[in-house]
This record gives structure tokens, C-alpha cells and sequence, in this order.
């Protein structure tokens, strides 16, 4: 009988298998050899496909951006500049929370990574379309991206330890209960992801009725941002 025939080795198969790696140990277990180990080739063969582990990474934080929904961003959708910015943090952030090994790799920036480079394009475009000025529309993107980024960099709560006598009261008055904050780590750490996120939009709405334009001058051509309590 004949051998079962190996899959053919390939971008998305390396890639593939990096991101395992990157989501079980962290950026330092990827290795050209250790990927090749992993996939059953010699390891020359995996630069046919990446040069170094500089463009493994890239690959595996770009495939980590396509995850991340634009829709909010796409003629006909009905949704204002601001609710698509929130919309699209709330994409971006849970995109980064399930594989946060990888975002100092996209806390770099998109580089010449196509799918960041459409994440960029498509938040850029959507804000000079409701009449941000360019420059601040680019403000914009840095800050959201500044802000995303920054949140999925680590867990509030899980910085606190769970031993109530790390917080003594002569020490620590106000810390009586942080050593219950492990145990709520996703409400409290998506709470003050949406408590941030609101107070941006809120400072960005007001920026807004100051400085931004209708394109083409015709107040129609910009979905405004409806009352909000």
C-alpha cells in the first residue's frame, strides 16, 4: 500500500501552526525549528514561504486582524460614525482578547500587513466620509487603536491577588475587597472597556459639533449621531 501522502506544506499551514503556538506559550515558543517540528518538515522548507520569525509573526497578528469585523464601516450599514466606532472596538477587543499573546506584535501597526491595512483604511475612510477632517480622522484611528490595544495588553482585575492579607486595611484602607476582583475578571474588565470606550465616544461627539464638516458641504451627504440619555 502506498503512503498516506503528507499535506502539502503552505503559508496558512505555517501560519496555522504559529498561532497555536503563540495562544498555548507565547510569542518566544515560535521558532523555525520548532514550527517545523510541528508540522513535520525540515526546517529549510519553511522559508520558502516566510524569510525569518519577524514575518511568521506578522502573518499570524494579520490573520488576527481579519477576524475583526468592518461591516460597520460598508455602505448601506444604517449605523452613525460613532456607533460603528463602538461596534468596531468591541470587534477589535474581543479579536485581541482570544489571542492577546499576538498584540504587541499589532501594537507595532499594520506595517504592509493587508488585512491591518484594510482595518486602517476602512476606519479612516468611514470617519472623513461623516466629515472628520483628515488629520483628525487620523488622530482618530491612533487613538482607538491606542485605547483597543492598550486594553488587551492585560487584565485589571487578574492583577490583584486573591489573598485577602496582601491588603492589609493599615496599609491598603480602600483595597478591602480586592482580592475578590480575580473572581470577576470579565465583568470587570469588559465593564471598564465599555465605560472607557462611552466616555471617548461622548468626548469625540462633542469634538464633532465643532470641527466636523459635511462632505461636499451638503449636511445630508453625514449621518448624524442621535440624543443619547
Amino acid at each position: 500500500m502506498a503512503r498516506p501522502r503528507k499535506p502539502l506544506l503552505s503559508r496558512d499551514r505555517i501560519v496555522g501552526a504559529a498561532s497555536a503556538l503563540v495562544d498555548a506559550e507565547g510569542l518566544d515558543a515560535v521558532s523555525t525549528r520548532r514550527l517545523a517540528a510541528v508540522l513535520g518538515v525540515s526546517g529549510p522548507s519553511l522559508y520558502n514561504h516566510f524569510r525569518n520569525k519577524e514575518e511568521i509573526l506578522d502573518a499570524v497578528a494579520d490573520a488576527v486582524s481579519a477576524q475583526v469585523d468592518l461591516s460597520m464601516f460598508e455602505e448601506p450599514d444604517p449605523r452613525d460614525w460613532r456607533e460603528a466606532l463602538h461596534d468596531w472596538a468591541l470587534s477589535y477587543r474581543a479579536a485581541l482578547a482570544a489571542h492577546p499573546h499576538i498584540v504587541p506584535v499589532l501594537a507595532r501597526g499594520p506595517g504592509r500587513r493587508p488585512a491591518g491595512l484594510r482595518v486602517a483604511d476602512a476606519v479612516f475612510g468611514a470617519m472623513v466620509g461623516a466629515g472628520w477632517p483628515p488629520a483628525q480622522a487620523t488622530r482618530i484611528g491612533a487613538l482607538m487603536r491606542y485605547f483597543i490595544t492598550g486594553s488587551a495588553l492585560g487584565s485589571f482585575a487578574g492583577g490583584f491577588v486573591d489573598d485577602e492579607t496582601a491588603y492589609d486595611p493599615a496599609d491598603y484602607p480602600h483595597l478591602g475587597q480586592a482580592h475578590l476582583l480575580a473572581d470577576h475578571r470579565r465583568q470587570v474588565d469588559e465593564g471598564a472597556f465599555e465605560t472607557g470606550l462611552r466616555a471617548l465616544l461622548d468626548g469625540l461627539a462633542i469634538q464633532y459639533e465643532q470641527h466636523a464638516r459635511p462632505v461636499g458641504g451638503d449636511a445630508a451627504t453625514v449621518r448624524p449621531v442621535p440624543n443619547r440619555p
